[in-house]
């Protein structure tokens, strides 16, 4: 896991080397453990290190194979590394490291483009080419893994997050007005390619892009998953399903140990960490290191589930770490650092409790294992059933899913971001592509190709990899998510959501963590909004710099500002923080 850069001319303008270290510096606590800057002719990569398997000089990056004609920078790991060099051994490659790195080299010498469908694993990679002066670009199928591109004069410069490439400069940073409409309409997700910025574009997941030293370029999407059972498995039992299931995720949590450092979970108490962990046990891990964050609670909202984490800790003799954030004493000195983490602005309450999480956690380990994506995989979200039969679906999923409508949107933004309902255009046209009939198969497809990249899966990227700590995330196993798409709906929503999963964690831990009330990663001062936290998003709201930017209109605010806990929207999120956190972020970041 690391943090990767680059640049190619399509001029005969010299590459900036001091805008790319820029560029580098900025992901240095992506990679605390190494870096590195190659340039040739036209093209230029830099690395940032972190080092997870192979942690000799030979794995250094960018890596170069002068025999191949080749140069990588790479960031991620390749579960199936080993398998795949052994094949490439036996085709008469040979090898000067040990790592993933070289193996995805050599698989792109071998097999060209298709070599992405060889790969389990997560991934970023950008791979020149000496003779041709061809740059490949290239993400993993579920974009666990982020890459940022942006046009610079006579070029194109990338970087594993935004903030990276604003500190090379010469870019066009005026807010995006299709970008806005995403963030405050459809729950702060800004779907690629778009990001906030109008000067900034990131490569979708699943995605390879061929760049020729003329500036040409051609894009294919190499994966997605396709809903519905087989022919061979429509007579397929619950138990049958069940069966299938479970031998996947013990697959997909078994390749996510490859590693040369110990690997810990990051332990919530919910269903989903705690079946890592219970597989992890079954596998004979022992002495796992385990990881849980709590807050205060405000009201009625509690803010921990400590008695979860600490009944699966104590059942499977974990060594347990748990950090309580009081807000006052921490939650608000770490809100500048999590808000400079964020490649994008995220609004969800949880991100603080990652980055806080995170910082704790790299004390101990330099990987972990996480739950994310479970609920977009195996239907866990309330807005699923009721879409069953549904004859709107695309209408039923922004009524329960989307923070407010274009109206709203309208009244809270500056005339000059006024335009097309884009949010409700891009649902509709997602819900109508064929490879997903049924309407709750339509949802999860969505959130999974979509909402699950730029919420959930950038959240942990970007928290964990502001303390230099790998996350992995089994239940995005691509094998994984391709079985899960075709189990019928039934069983994936029985039980009130995840029944299938459900149904086998009953068989490894303990039900009590089951069998309860679901709960979510909780933060419940930055929902209800008072004290200091709330004088602070006051003064970002009506500082002197966010008048002159003039993005919200003036009334939106006071009405949020006089009620803000009247103000909430369907997924409990505060609309106040949301238009805060953006008004943060862009100060951040010198916007």
């Amino acid at each position: 896991m690391c943090g990767i850069c680059g640049e190619i001319r399509f001029d005969d303008h010299p590459i900036d080397i001091a805008a790319l270290a820029a560029v580098s510096q900025t992901m240095q606590p992506r990679g605390p453990d190494g870096h590195g800057i190659w340039q040739q002719g036209r093209t230029a990569l830099g690395h940032r290190r972190l080092s997870i398997i192979d942690l000799s000089s030979h794995a250094a990056q960018p890596m170069v194979d002068s025999d191949l004609g080749l140069a990588i920078a790479f960031n991620g790991c390749i579960y199936n590394y080993q398998e795949l060099r052994a094949e490439l051994t036996a085709q008469g490659y040979r090898f000067f490291s040990h790592g993933d790195t070289e193996v995805v080299l050599k698989a792109y010498h071998a097999w060209g483009e298709a070599c992405v469908h060889r790969f389990h694993g997560m991934f970023a990679f950008a791979i020149a080419e000496r003779d041709s002066g061809r740059l490949i670009l290239a993400r993993d199928r579920l974009g666990i893994k982020p890459l940022y591109l942006a046009a610079v004069p006579g070029g194109l410069r990338f970087a594993s997050t935004l903030p990276a490439l604003l500190a090379g400069g010469g870019l066009e940073t005026d807010l995006d007005p299709v970008a806005l409409h995403f963030y405050m309409h459809f729950h702060a997700v800004v779907p690629a390619p778009w990001t906030i910025l109008r000067g900034v574009r990131k490569l979708p997941p699943a995605t390879l892009r061929v760049i020729e030293p003329d500036g040409r370029s051609r894009e294919q999407r190499y994966w997605e998953p396709v809903f519905g059972a087989r022919p061979e498995e429509q007579q397929l039992s619950y138990q049958d399903w069940q069966e299938q299931v479970l031998a996947a995720l013990r697959t997909a949590v078994d390749r996510r140990l490859v590693a040369d450092v110990d690997v810990g979970v990051l332990l919530s108490g919910g269903l989903d960490s705690s079946l890592i962990v219970g597989l992890l046990a079954e596998q004979g891990q022992r002495g796992l290191n385990t990881f849980s964050v709590g807050f205060e609670t405000v009201g009625s909202e509690v803010g921990d589930e400590f008695q979860y984490s600490d009944l699966i800790a104590s059942h499977y003799g974990t060594r347990h770490h748990k950090i309580q954030v009081d807000s006052k004493a921490l939650l608000l000195p770490s809100l500048p650092g999590c808000i400079r983490a964020m490649a994008e602005p995220m609004v969800s309450h949880d991100v603080i409790g990652f980055y806080l999480l995170s910082q704790e956690v790299a004390k101990h380990v330099k990987v972990v294992q996480s739950g994310q994506g479970a609920d977009e995989v195996f239907g866990g979200y309330h807005w699923y059933p009721p879409m069953v039969g549904s004859q709107d679906p695309a209408a039923d999923y922004a009524r329960a899913f989307c923070d407010r409508d274009h109206a709203e949107f309208c009244r809270a933004v500056d005339q000059r971001f006024h335009g097309e309902d884009a949010s409700r255009a891009f649902i509709a046209e997602h819900f109508a592509a064929a490879g997903a009939e049924a309407p709750v198969d339509k949802a999860l497809r969505i959130d999974q190709l979509v909402m699950l990249v730029d919420d959930p899966v950038k959240r942990v990227d970007n928290m964990t990899m502001a303390w230099g700590l790998e996350a992995r995330v089994p239940f995005l196993d691509h094998e994984l998510v391709e079985l899960a798409a075709r189990v019928p709906d039934r069983f994936k929503l029985d039980d009130d959501g995840k029944g299938v999963l459900k149904a086998i964690g009953r068989r490894v831990i303990p039900a009590e963590v089951i069998d309860r009330p679901k709960g979510y990663f909780p933060v419940p001062a930055l929902k209800y909004l008072r004290g200091e936290v709330l004088d602070l998003v006051r003064d970002a709201l009506l500082s002197s710099r966010a008048r002159a930017r003039g993005l919200f209109q003036r009334a939106y605010l006071d009405e949020l500002l006089a009620a803000p806990d009247e103000h909430i929207t369907p997924l409990r999120g505060s609309k106040l923080w949301q238009a805060a956190l953006l008004e943060l972020w862009l100060t951040e970041h010198g916007l």
